[in-house]
């Protein structure tokens, strides 16, 4: 005979990450407070996303598998930058003989607020093996300079 280890809250967990991958849990799990939820609205799925800061840049780093680049579109605005796009169904593609289905089609958008040392001028994005990399560079440090009093 076999022991099963049985866990009260695994279910729970897992309806928790689902949750959090279709981004209803911005809504449902949250105050509301100071929380970008428009993206719960405009999209069918949320990429999971890493933010990354170094002394010179921004770094954001998007899992988009199976997402043309031509169906992305990355906008700054106002100290926002907003990442939009597609991953497509695939029209060949037979649905019959499948048990789960877990990848997720249609729309997606995610926005982020910048600190004003985002240079939004010089922002860089390339996508390779399925992550988009987004590389924000910050402005030059303005040196401080002594001020003279007069007497």
């Amino acid at each position: 005979m076999a022991l099963v280890r049985y866990e009260p809250f695994s279910l729970l967990d897992r309806f928790q990450r689902e949750l959090n991958r279709l981004g209803a849990w911005d809504v449902l799990g949250s105050d509301g407070v100071g929380e970008d939820t428009s993206n719960v609205v405009t999209s069918h799925w949320r990429p999971a996303v890493d933010l990354k800061e170094e002394n010179d840049r921004f770094v954001i780093l998007a899992d988009l598998p199976g997402v043309d680049p031509k169906d992305i579109e990355i906008t700054m605005e106002n100290g926002t930058l907003a990442i939009r796009g597609e991953r497509r169904e695939e029209k060949d593609e037979d649905r019959e003989g499948f048990h789960r289905t877990e990848r997720v089609r249609g729309t997606f958008y995610r926005r982020f607020s910048l600190p004003d040392t985002a240079d939004a001028e010089r922002i860089q994005a390339k996508g390779k093996d399925g992550v988009l990399e987004i590389v924000i560079p910050k402005h030059e440090k303005v040196q401080p300079r002594k001020i003279d009093v007069q007497s």
